[in-house]
């Protein structure tokens, strides 16, 4: 974990409330896990707390990254206001990201995102390509119009989208084109962020499932796993009396299915 003040390459509007924010510096260097995120001093004096962003894309030939993100508070709205040659605080790369390690050329691979929940897998698709696997993503997306990186998706593997209204599609949400698949689709791994509600129903389906991994959504403090303020419980595999708790800022916010309490 480092600390800089990164150069803001370009910022773009992606969809209603979503940015594409691309950072420049030293810091890159240190950016090789998808999953990991960056922990943003937003450009208010008034406001203290960082904003835990995810990682979307690392480009090391640029010493780039880029995060997308959604405006939902003064923080982000804040950012959305940033122009080229501004600076950010930027602290980082935080947390424990996907593991990819295992998986081998021609391994099918299933990666599953809702919402503001689908940027981290990006970077994750763009690795697990260049190893060969063949991807299948699950996208789901409340409507057409906040609908984004489909082109840049489908450049990685096969992409199946759903959204809420049905404006785009399959109606329904990520959920739904999860039981439209077959049980003869036996992929080697299993990689989903987004709510809750999506992540409950990946973990319910692959529960036992070896390598399958889902990103935790939570609110943080410090974002080091000093302040304790983003905990989640442990499932309990026993009759343990104390119920066991992990932070998801360093100890996620990657987890193995049946590891926690979602």
């Amino acid at each position: 974990m480092k600390q800089e003040i990164m150069k803001v390459i370009k910022q773009k509007k992606l969809a209603p409330l979503i940015f594409e924010l691309e950072l420049q510096g030293n810091l890159v260097k240190e950016m090789k896990t998808p999953g990991q995120f960056l922990h943003i001093k937003v450009p208010r004096e008034d406001l203290i707390l960082r904003r835990p962003i995810s990682l979307a894309k690392i480009n090391p030939e640029r010493k780039s990254c880029t995060l997308i993100y959604r405006v939902t508070g003064q923080g982000t709205s804040s950012m959305a206001a940033l122009n080229s040659g501004d600076f950010l605080d930027v602290l980082g790369p935080l947390g424990n990201g996907f593991t990819i390690d295992f998986v081998n050329k021609e391994d099918p691979v299933l990666i599953i995102g809702g919402g503001i929940g689908i940027p981290p897998l990006y970077e994750l698709a763009k690795q697990l390509n260049k190893k060969g696997a063949k991807i299948v993503h699950l996208l789901g997306f409340q409507r057409k119009e906040v609908l984004f990186y489909e082109a840049e998706f489908r450049r990685l593997g096969e992409v199946r989208i759903s959204t809420d209204d049905g404006s785009f599609g399959v109606k329904g949400h990520v959920g739904d084109l999860l039981e439209q698949l077959t049980d003869d689709f036996q992929p080697a791994a299993i990689y989903a962020c987004g709510a809750n509600g999506l992540l409950k129903a990946v973990n319910q389906r692959f529960h036992d499932h070896p390598n399958a991994y889902l990103s935790l959504e939570e609110r943080m403090a410090c974002g080091v796993g000093a302040c304790y303020a983003c905990v989640c419980p442990l499932q309990n595999k026993g009759n343990e009396a104390k119920i066991k708790m992990k932070k998801v800022c360093d100890e996620g916010p990657v987890f193995s299915t049946g590891e926690v309490v979602l």
